[in-house]
């Protein structure tokens, strides 16, 4: 064209955009700006911004440089440049320019309130885009449907139940049209505020529902753990001619893995095959996570060697699901699957680690758990709360608390789960001490105990025998109103039985809102502690009587009960009611009953019983006759105890030394005397006694021959006293 006007170009830079070419749009448009003739207006501008919008950042500099020249001219206070420079800046990720440019505009259209509003949606400040709504509320401007869900949407996000409740009822106070992508919108806000009844009610008012409209409501069934509810709906769709996406087989197929439907999810495997979404990664990780959760790891590794294109998605849901089993060889099949998609050169995510380090934790292997920390950091991953959970637990499992409390320590971010964790591990491995100190820097910190915290407090303070200390915790939880808990209930139980009050134990029993077989075993097992013997078997049959069925510990603690009262035929009963119930017997009631038939004196029955055991018994089993031997003081029998005892735990000090007293006790020296030289030779080593106790809310502990103690010189000399004054008194 000989003669170029400011049309001219501006169609040019247009169709540049129109057909996707924007660095030929620029080409134009430094063209026009090099030669221009007449001063730019709205439409080539906006144009030139758009065309830098197409380039994903590159075009970066040049809005950057036109942005004063729009300000001296007064251009970015027009509508039309204003909310193009906004998308611009929004695209770019930087919300606060957009948000001056925004705020700078004397007008602003529907199409800028849209821009700005979806914009902090896609952004994450969804708190913003509900303020901006109310803002356009305020100036009377009319929103139109798309706003309205953007909202929404930012309502879902949140969740923000009552702003969901309030545009729902704009919607319907002003009349405005409510149309299938709106409605969905709004079921969808409702059932992720956990308003599954309301999103219900919309779903049926629906007059034309579609496959979207289905998959929302039935993901909204998932994401509130109604699971039966979102197979039902799955079912309706088939009668209604409508097909699954591969959205709904995801979800519906995740239900079936919570609820353990493996036939449902048969079918589900089926129809997706069928409807040809077998190569969507959302499903087949579905498909995986439901077979390894319905324990049929060989269907869920068909499935995933059948895809070819595994992501790290589908990875982590084969890694998690051989992990979650715990057998040995699934655990390995989890190390081998890792191995495989290193080898494929897949980088894994902090979920990989969280699942191997579950497998590890099982395995007890400490060097995999150290390997895999290493790998960690190696991939340059942070630790999230999760991974810092999984690494305390499995290094606490491994006996390794100072590599948890290191862990602990370099946690930027700790929230209660790693608090507990650490508790726990504490717990676990009998530093209870430690938990307790703990405890009080948690108290200083901005988290606050929940039930898990205090059942690990109360367990500590039952370990170490205090009473005071227990009752303060208990205090606290009736406080806090979460002493109705089983977990903490059973915590108490535990503590007050082994702090020597029974009593008490009852009364946290009666107390308890709800009563599962593991707090009747814990009243049990405290009257059983303490030689309450007929309690033991009162409880017993008042548990049967209100319906609740007797387990593997419960007879322990009912044999333990039998066993230190003396009671030998209420002993025997339990064991033949045990087997009734279809309990096998294990080393624990083996241990019990060869315990209750010693301390009666029927040496040779306990013998009898251990030798028609269906397995090896263990040492601890044979120890509990050596015991019954020593108070009989039948020496042959308790040589042969000792050597089956030895055979089975050749390191064991308590076979040996239990021997050597039995010898001591009938003046056989030269034999004791043997036996601790023996103990030497083999390098089996006595533990040392421990004892405790706590004194003005401190816990002083004690080993046998240890002066490492603040004041052991004067506790030595008053021990020495007190032996020269029983001396003097025998």
């Amino acid at each position: 064209m000989p003669e170029r006007n400011l049309v001219s170009w501006s169609t040019m830079v247009s169709a540049c955009n129109h057909h996707g070419i924007y660095e030929e749009s620029l080409v134009v448009f430094l063209e026009f700006w090099r030669t221009r003739k007449d001063s730019p207006n709205e439409y080539i501008l906006s144009s030139f911004i758009q065309a830098c919008s197409g380039l994903d950042g590159r075009g970066r500099w040049m809005v950057f440089q036109l942005q004063s020249f729009l300000v001296k001219s007064g251009f970015d206070r027009d509508v039309y440049v204003g909310t193009l420079l906004i998308d611009f800046y929004l695209k770019d990720g930087n919300i606060d320019y957009a948000r001056l440019v925004f705020d700078a505009l004397p007008e602003k259209s529907t199409v800028t309130w849209t821009t700005m509003i979806s914009g902090c949606v896609k952004m994450g400040r969804s708190y913003v885009s509900l303020q901006l709504f109310y803002q356009l509320m305020e100036d009377n401007v009319v929103p139109d449907g798309y706003i309205l869900s953007t909202v929404l949407s930012a309502c879902s996000i949140l969740p923000f139940l009552e702003g969901g409740k309030q545009i729902h009822a704009h919607i319907l106070r002003y009349g405005l049209e409510m149309d299938a992508s709106l409605m969905n919108v709004l079921i969808d806000s409702y059932v992720k505020c956990g308003r599954v009844i309301a999103a219900h009610k919309l779903f049926n008012g629906m007059p034309n529902k579609n496959i979207i409209s289905w998959t929302t409501l039935l993901s909204g069934y998932k994401q509130n753990a109604l699971h039966k509810e979102a197979m039902e709906l799955f079912t309706s769709m088939s009668k209604f001619g409508l097909k699954p996406d591969m959205y709904a087989c995801s979800s519906i197929l995740t239900s079936c893995a919570s609820l353990h439907a493996l036939g449902f999810g048969t079918q589900v495997h089926a129809y997706t095959i069928k409807a040809n979404l077998g190569n969507d990664s959302y499903v087949t990780n579905s498909l995986i996570d439901m077979y390894a959760k319905c324990d049929c790891l060989t269907d869920a590794r068909k499935v995933f060697d059948i895809f070819a294109a595994a992501d790290v998605v589908l990875f982590n849901a084969m890694i998690e699901g051989y992990s979650r089993l715990g057998t040995q060889w699934e655990l390995h099949e989890a190390l081998n699957i890792f191995r495989d998609m290193r080898f494929r050169l897949i980088r894994p995510s902090l979920l990989t680690f969280v699942s191997l380090l579950r497998a590890s934790a099982s395995l007890t292997s400490l060097g995999l758990s150290k390997q895999i920390h290493g790998l960690m950091f190696k991939y340059g991953l942070n630790l999230d709360i999760f991974a810092g959970s999984a690494l305390i637990d499995v290094y606490s499992n491994c006996y390794c608390l100072k590599d948890s409390r290191l862990v602990f320590d370099e946690m930027k971010v700790k929230d209660l789960v790693i608090w507990n964790s650490m508790f726990a591990g504490y717990v676990q491995q009998s530093e209870n001490e430690e938990a307790l100190n703990l405890f009080l820097e948690l108290q200083l910190s901005r988290e606050r105990p929940d039930e898990f915290t205090f059942a690990n407090m109360v367990t500590a303070a039952g370990n170490l025998a205090s009473v005071q200390l227990g009752q303060e915790f208990h205090c606290q939880l009736l406080k806090r109103g979460l002493e109705c808990n089983p977990y903490i209930t059973n915590a108490l139980l535990d503590m007050y039985a082994k702090c020597g009050s029974p009593e008490d134990a009852h009364k946290a029993f009666d107390s308890a809102a709800s009563r599962d077989v593991v707090c009747w075993n814990s009243v049990i097992s405290s009257y059983a502690n303490h030689g309450e013997g007929k309690k033991a078997l009162q409880m017993l049959e008042k548990m049967m009587s209100e319906g609740i069925e007797p387990n593997y510990i419960t007879f322990v603690g009912v044999l333990s009960a039998c066993s230190h009262a003396g009671l030998v035929e209420d002993g025997l009963k339990q064991f033949e009611l045990m087997l009734r119930f279809g309990i096998e017997p294990e080393t624990e009631h083996y241990v019990c009953m060869v315990s209750l038939l010693g301390r009666a004196g029927r040496l040779n029955k306990a013998r009898e019983l251990i030798e028609k055991m269906p397995t090896k018994p263990a040492a601890i089993v044979w120890r509990s006759l050596l015991s019954g031997c020593a108070k009989a003081g039948n020496v042959e029998l308790a040589e042969h105890a000792a050597e089956m005892a030895i055979l089975s735990d050749p390191k064991d000090s308590g076979s040996f030394t239990m021997l050597s007293n039995i010898y001591a006790s009938k003046g056989m020296w030269t034999e004791a005397k043997k036996v601790r030289e023996r103990m030497k030779v083999e390098g089996v080593v006595k533990e040392p006694g421990r004892s405790w106790i706590g004194i003005n809310k401190e816990v002083h502990i004690f080993l046998s021959k240890d002066k490492s103690h603040c004041k052991a010189n004067q506790i030595y000399e008053v021990l020495d006293d007190l032996l020269v004054q029983i001396r003097g008194v025998s």
